[in-house]
């Protein structure tokens, strides 16, 4: 399998996971547990990683750019508009198809990882 972004919704005990290709088709959708997450993610060739920003998403983003990955944080206010237009009921499904599409677009503003030290 060929994944080339991945939308993650970040949550507190469980992760959603949109993966798609370089034709932007969905690839994989999974969900798994906080301590399987980066097990999975180690196993996967470096590729960009988008997420929500929220209190755990600088901390995930240094471990994935640990792992080689490309890892990119979204303001969600950008992500609204590509959850099915917007009018989609929000779900972590919805919300890591959403952070994939967003990140994918080539205009997009993402946030700056921060250090531990920041």
């Amino acid at each position: 399998m060929n994944i080339k972004r991945i939308g993650i919704d970040l949550a507190k005990n469980s992760f959603s996971l949109c993966a798609v290709d370089e034709n932007d088709k969905i690839v994989l959708e999974r969900t798994l547990r906080r301590k399987d997450l980066l097990v999975f993610l180690s196993n996967i060739n470096p590729c960009v990683m988008a997420m929500e920003s929220d209190s755990g998403a600088h901390h995930w983003s240094r471990q994935l750019i640990k792992m080689g990955h490309d890892a990119r944080i979204i303001d969600p206010k950008f992500v609204i508009p590509y959850r099915a237009g917007g009018k989609a009921r929000k779900n972590d499904r919805n919300d890591a198809r959403a952070i994939c599409e967003a990140a994918g677009r080539p205009h997009m503003n993402f946030v700056p990882v921060k250090t531990e030290i920041q």
